[in-house]
């Protein structure tokens, strides 16, 4: 089925301690279009200004991702954002950001895309995300991310958001944050009390934790990589691996969900082997099968 993902394209500029990637191709929906487009379609929609360094054809060649959503705004300027991670690379830490594009009028979904069935809002301003999702015509199954910034700046947009969406997907950081729960397990049972009918907790490399409001429960830890390059863009990508397993076999019960993650888990290990989309952009899915039957065989018990 249909799959539509809405998000930032981004300039990135990223330090960690293997290394400085300057000016580098990043953002939330180019990660997950990177990520989804292993399993079907995608139907991207952005937007960029004209000094945006790289062509998103060019980073999508022989992908099926559908750039018709692409806008390019004159006299605007392409979302920045610099970052460092060091240590144990558990966070990001934000060094510097240049909204840009994302603070003015959101781009208009194409008219062809409206009959989307899947639908991902990546990370933006609720407000936005909402104002997108308003013009999706009946769309089967919605989900969305976030961060601490909207949190903190933009919570009462975000629960409104939450009330409209199947399913969340947060750091436990960001789950804390808004819930005012002190544990992984109290903070995915109350964003259930906020609407969705499921919600994601990521831990990092530590994996990640799914509640339904059907009572489903699902543990998953991380795939065991030896080396991490770069963190940045993996939530994007384990939902895009997600989102573009669910969109392809046309469901999202809990049975598809668990599949679903672990096919995310999977494609965002390979995003932290390299900076910015080189780690995800230089396997197959063969490859991502591979760590799929692999994971499988290390969580049975």
């Amino acid at each position: 089925m249909s799959l539509l993902v809405t998000g930032s394209i981004g300039i990135d500029t990223v330090k960690t301690p293997y290394g400085y990637s300057q000016e580098c191709v990043g953002g939330s929906a180019v990660y997950f279009s990177m990520a989804a487009s292993f399993f079907g379609p995608v139907r991207f929609v952005g937007v960029v200004g004209a000094d945006c360094p790289f062509d998103l054809t060019e980073v999508f060649e022989n992908r099926p991702v559908d750039l018709a959503g692409l806008e390019v705004r004159p006299g605007s300027r392409t979302f920045r954002w610099h970052g460092s991670y060091e240590g144990e690379m558990d966070e990001a830490k934000t060094d510097a950001v240049e909204l840009n594009v994302l603070a003015e009028t959101p781009p208009a979904v194409p008219e062809a895309f409206r009959d989307s069935q899947f639908v991902f809002l990546a990370n933006t301003a609720p407000a936005l995300q909402m104002e997108l999702l308003e013009q999706l015509r009946s769309p089967t199954f919605v989900a969305a991310d976030t961060m601490n910034h909207w949190i903190v700046t933009a919570q009462d947009d975000l629960k409104l958001l939450l009330d409209r969406i199947d399913l969340i997907v947060l750091n436990e950081g960001e789950a804390k944050l808004l819930t005012g729960q002190g544990s992984i397990v109290t903070a995915a049972q109350a964003l259930l009390d906020m609407g969705p009918k499921a919600a994601i907790v990521k831990k990092g490399r530590y994996g990640s934790m799914m509640v339904t409001t059907d009572g489903d429960c699902f543990i998953l830890p991380a795939f065991p990589t030896s080396v991490v390059i770069d963190p940045t863009g993996a939530g994007d990508a384990f939902a895009g691996g997600m989102m573009g397993y669910l969109a392809k076999t046309g469901h999202a019960d809990a049975t598809a969900l668990r599949h679903a993650i672990v096919y995310g888990t999977v494609v965002s290990s390979f995003t932290i082997s390299d900076f910015s989309i080189h780690g995800i952009k230089a396997v197959g899915m063969d490859d991502i099968e591979e760590r799929f039957d692999t994971l499988r065989k290390i969580t049975q018990f």
